[in-house]
């Protein structure tokens, strides 16, 4: 199999680190001789959010005040582990990534910098509903009910329209999937959709 680059969108609750996950266990079976890199930029800020300093402290100030962090912080993330860990010889699994429009041309720069040929884009599809109670479900400690209100608003918002630049460019392929379905199902559904 030849190096395959995955990007996953979908709201908060959609299921899809579930989903990444899911592929990233199956490509590592499927191909085990190449290396599957799995790039989360939720557990990359939390690491980044676990350190002391001037950054760390300016951008916990603007998420207690509900805010959103300026481009170049999630941007930075995900940058730095490409320049540090890819080889080229690599499948990718990229959850959370360019979520802001601005960001988009980012990514789809890094891909063809990295000569990442025809990179999927994979949207797990859920409605606000359904993603609402699976998250007041799960219990975290940040999933209070306006924490959730303003992550779903802020997908409608934000993401959705940065997902028509990956629509509707020709370097992409552009999958949706049905999140609201058993686990089992849309992992069913998905790897009926790709190409591998």
């Amino acid at each position: 199999m030849t190096p395959q680059t995955f990007i996953f969108f979908g709201r908060s609750g959609s299921g899809k680190g579930t989903q990444a996950t899911l592929l990233k266990e199956y490509i590592e079976k499927t191909d085990p001789k190449r290396k599957v890199l799995y790039v989360e930029t939720g557990a990359k800020f939390r690491e980044f959010m676990a350190k002391n300093n001037y950054s760390n402290g300016l951008a916990k100030a603007v998420i207690d005040s509900g805010g959103l962090l300026p481009a170049f912080l999630p941007v930075w993330l995900w940058t730095d582990f490409f320049i540090n860990n890819l080889t080229g010889t690599e499948h990718l699994v990229l959850d959370g990534l360019s979520r802001r429009a601005i960001e988009a041309p980012v990514l789809d720069s890094a891909m063809h910098f990295y000569n990442r040929e025809n990179p999927y884009v994979i949207v797990v599809n859920a409605s606000e509903t359904w993603a609402r109670e699976r998250l007041l479900a799960r219990g975290r400690h940040d999933d209070s009910v306006p924490d959730i209100n303003r992550r779903l608003a802020w997908y409608k918002s934000d993401v959705e329209p940065t997902l028509e630049f990956f629509r509707h460019n020709s370097h992409y392929q552009f999958i949706e999937i049905n999140g609201e379905q058993k686990i089992e199902a849309v992992h069913k559904e998905l790897m009926s959709k790709l190409e591998l």
